[in-house]
């Protein structure tokens, strides 16, 4: 924005100086021809007085009493040419040939007197005129530019502040009030932004709240009923009361599991920012572990491991959780040999590390490329949850997951990095 800015303004300066600077340099032009005009007409009238005063007495008209006018206004050198009566002329100063510039005064009784401005000291004056216009535009240009730059700036630094507390925002955390930027609308978006962001929290905590109270009213039921089943496939003797009671207990168990995951999931989102993780150690958990299939699969896993450095804002458990979806996928739809590689990134604001799950398979279908994140879609025989749930496990922690590249296809995990 700050270049749009800049920019802006230069174009304002720059037709400030053509509509201005234009006009003043035509109209100084044009004043310095008629200061010239104005000193050789007082000098052919000098020239006029002074030669008819000797005439007058009886002198001589000579070549001594002219050179005195030739240099008498130093900003015009002229040359004086004097025509007597009796036919004879009288003439000093340099050469004037082809100037417009012309003094003439003369008697009735023949004498007459022309003074020619020189050409060259013309030119350089309006040569003077025109590099003190062209210098003053250049300076108006650079000052122009200087002010836009600051200006640009000075709007830009509140927009990026606000655009990394919406970043904030967006990964759970409440952003603080800034301090005032001097842009009432900035300020006023800001204003905004605190308010929804307190009221997106108090509803979430009602959320936790809820989902938290819920799973805790139903655990003690679904044990209870649990045990009962337990007890009933433990003390019949009829295999089609065990089977129905098997049945029957296998849903409670897959419910409670249910229940304990969002009774984890309340506890998540409502526990102390994440301390820093180092990287390298999830990633060596999960190469250990997934080598094994994917070795069973004649498939090679490569798992480029960043140095201990590089540390990332995130549970353990939830990026694991992601990355082993992102493992299965590729070792389920993808072919060939799968790479997870790390690499710093700071696009969209703040200082983000990528980490990179790719693979030589045939990709991702066109047709599931912009619903490859929605539940129960699937390119194959599965549920079509776990690309969704680990998009949801990332989001939690303030990341973001996305298909970077559908051929081949290549699948993004952006974690905040470390400060």
């Amino acid at each position: 924005m700050h270049r749009r800015v800049q920019a802006a303004t230069m174009a304002a300066v720059v037709l400030a100086v053509l509509l201005l600077g234009l006009p003043l340099c035509v109209a100084g032009l044009v004043l310095q021809t008629e200061q010239a005009r104005t000193s050789v007409q007082v000098r052919a009238d000098a020239v006029l007085a002074a030669a008819s005063s000797r005439l007058a007495v009886g002198g001589r008209v000579d070549r001594a009493l002219l050179e005195e006018h030739t240099q008498r206004d130093g900003r015009w050198p002229a040359s004086v040419v004097v025509d007597l009566p009796d036919g004879s002329s009288v003439d000093a100063g340099p050469d004037t040939s082809g100037s417009s510039v012309v003094g003439r005064a003369g008697t009735a009784d023949g004498l007459a007197v022309t003074v020619t401005a020189a050409r060259g000291s013309l030119w350089a004056a309006d040569a003077q005129l025109v590099v003190l216009v062209a210098g003053l535009a250049a300076g108006a240009v650079a000052a122009g530019s200087a002010v836009g730059l600051v200006q640009g700036r000075r709007l830009v630094r509140p927009l990026e502040d606000l655009a990394e507390r919406a970043e904030r925002l967006g990964s759970g955390q409440v952003p603080t009030t800034p301090p005032p930027s001097g842009v009432e609308e900035v300020d006023s978006v800001a204003q905004a932004l605190v308010r929804s962001a307190g009221q997106l929290q108090a509803r979430l905590a009602v959320e936790r709240q809820f989902a938290s109270d819920a799973s805790h009213q139903l655990r003690t039921p679904l044990t209870a009923l649990s045990m009962r089943l337990e007890e009933v496939l433990a003390t019949t003797s009829e295999p089609a009361v065990a089977a129905e009671a098997q049945v029957a207990l296998e849903q409670v168990e897959r419910l409670s599991g249910v229940v304990d995951d969002l009774l984890a999931r309340a506890r998540l989102q409502a526990s102390t920012p994440r301390e820093p993780l180092v990287l390298a150690t999830v990633l060596e958990q999960q190469r250990a572990e997934w080598r094994p299939a994917y070795e069973r699969a004649r498939r090679d896993l490569v798992v480029s491991a960043p140095s201990p450095a590089v540390r990332v804002v995130v549970g353990a458990g939830p990026l694991a959780q992601a990355l082993a979806v992102l493992l299965e996928n590729s070792l389920v739809h993808g072919g060939g040999t799968t790479r997870v590689r790390v690499r710093a990134s700071s696009e969209r604001g703040g200082d983000w590390v990528v980490l990179e799950v790719d693979d030589d398979g045939p990709g991702v279908p066109p047709q599931l490329g912009g619903r490859i994140f929605e539940r129960s879609v699937s390119g194959a025989s599965g549920t079509g949850l776990g690309l969704p749930l680990a998009r949801d496990l990332i989001t939690a922690e303030g990341g973001r997951l996305e298909l970077a590249r559908m051929r081949p296809a290549t699948f993004a995990v952006f974690l905040r990095a470390a400060p």
